[in-house]
């Protein structure tokens, strides 16, 4: 055999890596999220998760919108089935964000505090702090003296997970502010980094992750069930049908030149035959909405798809394994399909 010939043989004997891998849903921490679902992941087996990083944004995670520039970041400490757990290792605010705020009347002071908490996790804190006019050097150090000695008490006395909702909902934030601006008004107080450096005593509160997925499931199929029955409330035609009415549907289904128009017929809409998760979610939808279920299949779909914003199309199309590019009467037909 030939040398490109034993190549080419050899490359199409070689394993297809791609097919080996698995996904692998990413879960927020235990506590304060609830092992929240925040991403996917795909690895080839579950070691090479342990220690991959994931950044989300608060705004996601959250839902606050006014923190859009913040960056939450996790890490993955282990693996339970398909489930990527993780722990938080910090946030960062994005450098625009930083940069917007320093004006050249203005005054910009910032520091780096390396701190314990009380449950013996050591972590670096970047505070920023920007006054209203500019100030003198001293006033500069005696502020970052002031804001040092509130974070380090407030760490002192809190453990890592009270500091985490601390950084993250501002409640840190208020109280330095509270406490610099007796020496000089200012108009920004924030942290631009957090950084956990070592862990200390892992506190276990909350709800189990067994707990968690069990709640999805009982949601999930209570969805499910909600839809089945969305179905089955629309009467469907019975056999006492007369013959002059059958005779009628023949004649309307029949064209001029006797051939048998192809129509969609009820059982096209049937939500039967869509995935468990995406008819749970359109009789979610419809429910929240206040839509009217009466009338016909097809009409109870049509109005549910048509009443959804285009985001809330595409999310319902990633969950039929459909396309999701379009204008919105191309996603509402591709979902009536």
């Amino acid at each position: 055999m030939a040398k490109g010939a034993t190549a080419r043989a050899a490359a199409r004997r070689q394993k297809d890596k791609w097919k080996a891998k698995r996904w692998y849903s990413i879960r927020a921490p235990r506590n304060p999220w609830s092992f929240k679902v925040i991403g996917e992941t795909i690895a080839e087996e579950e070691k090479a998760l342990l220690g991959r990083h994931y950044e989300v944004m608060q705004s996601e995670l959250d839902g606050d919108f006014s923190k859009m520039h913040v960056k939450i970041r996790f890490r993955v400490t282990d693996v339970i089935g398909s489930d990527a757990l993780t722990e938080f290792v910090g946030h960062d605010v994005m450098k625009d964000h930083v940069r917007r705020q320093i004006r050249r009347e203005r005054g910009k002071i910032d520091d780096s505090i390396d701190l314990v908490t009380e449950d013996g996790y050591f972590i670096r804190i970047k505070p920023f702090i920007v006054t209203r006019s500019r100030i003198k050097g001293s006033q500069k150090q005696e502020t970052r003296t002031i804001a040092r000695n509130e974070v380090i008490k407030f760490c002192a006395r809190s453990t890592w997970i009270s500091v985490q909702k601390a950084l993250l909902d501002g409640s840190l934030e208020e109280e330095v502010r509270k406490a610099v601006s007796k020496i000089q008004p200012v108009r920004a107080v924030f942290f631009r980094r957090s950084q956990l450096i070592q862990s200390g005593v892992v506190i276990d509160e909350g709800p189990t992750l067994e707990e968690i997925i069990a709640d999805e499931r009982a949601e999930e199929d209570s969805g499910v069930d909600d839809a089945d029955a969305l179905v089955e409330s629309d009467p469907e035609p019975t056999s006492d049908d007369t013959p002059d009415s059958v005779t009628r549907d023949a004649e309307t289904e029949t064209t001029l030149e006797g051939e048998t128009e192809d129509r969609p017929t009820e059982d096209d809409s049937d939500l039967s035959g869509l995935p468990k998760r995406l008819k749970a979610e359109i009789v979610s939808i419809a429910k929240s909405r206040g839509l009217d279920t009466s009338g016909t299949k097809q009409v109870i779909v049509a109005r549910i798809y048509e009443s959804l914003t285009v985001p809330e199309l595409k999310v319902l199309l990633k969950q039929a394994d459909k396309l999701v590019s379009g204008k919105k009467a191309d996603l509402v037909a591709r979902l009536a399909e």
